[in-house]
């Protein structure tokens, strides 16, 4: 917009015209957000519908990966960046030597195909909602309880996956007793490097833009998180029994067809819910020692 001033020069006679230009305005923040949520949308969208074709997701997987996405982009894209990071390396993992890994576990394991609802919202729902959090206060204590959480789950889904495909036959973390491969409270030699791996694999990702504090207590977070998943599957979580193969199991029907038994733990409180309660507790330690003097 042009504004125009008019005045009349002394003893010459002409007429000088003054132009102004009004200030750009600038888009405001809830604009900037509804971009980001559109573009997220779009974003998110293309992932987790390519991750569905290739079998990482299932529908109802897919849709809380494209909410969970959304929800990241809103806060920004670096925030987002370091969740498709997540869930690309750890797609490529579970991928890796699949069938090997299916059927060393496949007598123990409830959940051994493509993520569903609760395993997204498990691995990636506190960091989205603790972004979110930070992305309307501001204060660095969501920023850091997010960053634990998803550390966490790196943490664990790698310790996992790669302890799974070449760890050597895992023990129990109190007892010492050798296990199936994929029973939750057992850890290897591998799947504990992997562990380390995964923290640090988030924890160098927020160093593109956060202190060394808080790198390091988002890696601490993760690995102390991926702990307590591991101490609260050897403890609290279900565990049950196929009464006619006499072997533990998390299934509800055992690979032989026999539905299984309350042998253990909480009932109910499975993998999903113990896999949520560890990223509360990598998030919960990250900003306790970010915090510390």
């Amino acid at each position: 917009m042009l504004n125009l001033a008019l005045r009349r020069s002394d003893g010459i006679g002409h007429i000088a015209i003054r132009v102004r230009k009004s200030p750009r305005r600038q888009p405001s923040r809830v604009t900037e957000l509804m971009h980001r949520a559109i573009a997220g949308v779009v974003v998110a969208g293309a992932v987790a519908l390519s991750a569905r074709r290739l079998g990482a997701l299932s529908n109802s997987g897919a849709i809380a990966a494209i909410v969970v996405g959304t929800a990241c982009a809103i806060v920004s894209w670096a925030w987002a960046a370091v969740l498709i990071f997540f869930f690309v390396s750890s797609s490529l993992l579970s991928r890796w030597r699949g069938a090997m890994k299916a059927a060393r576990t496949g007598a123990v394991l409830e959940k051994n195909g493509p993520r569903d609802v609760w395993q997204v919202l498990a691995n990636g729902g506190v960091y989205s909602a603790a972004g979110l959090m930070f992305a309307v206060t501001g204060s660095n204590v969501w920023q850091l309880a997010g960053l634990g959480a998803l550390s966490a789950a790196a943490a664990d889904t790698w310790g996992t996956e790669i302890g799974t495909a070449i760890g050597s036959t895992p023990r129990l973390i109190f007892s010492g007793r050798t296990v199936h491969a994929g029973t939750s409270g057992a850890v290897s030699g591998s799947g504990s490097v992997a562990t380390l791996a995964g923290a640090c694999a988030v924890a160098g990702a927020v160093a593109f833009w956060g202190d060394t504090r808080m790198v390091i207590s988002t890696a601490v977070g993760g690995v102390t998180g991926a702990l307590a998943d591991t101490i609260l599957g050897a403890t609290l979580q279900e565990r049950r029994r196929c009464e006619r193969c006499d072997e533990s199991t998390e299934r509800l029907v055992h690979r032989c067809g026999t539905p299984t038994v309350h042998a253990a733990g909480i009932p109910r409180f499975r993998n999903d819910a113990v896999n949520f309660a560890s990223t509360l507790v990598g998030g919960a330690v990250a900003v306790v020692l970010w915090a510390m003097p």
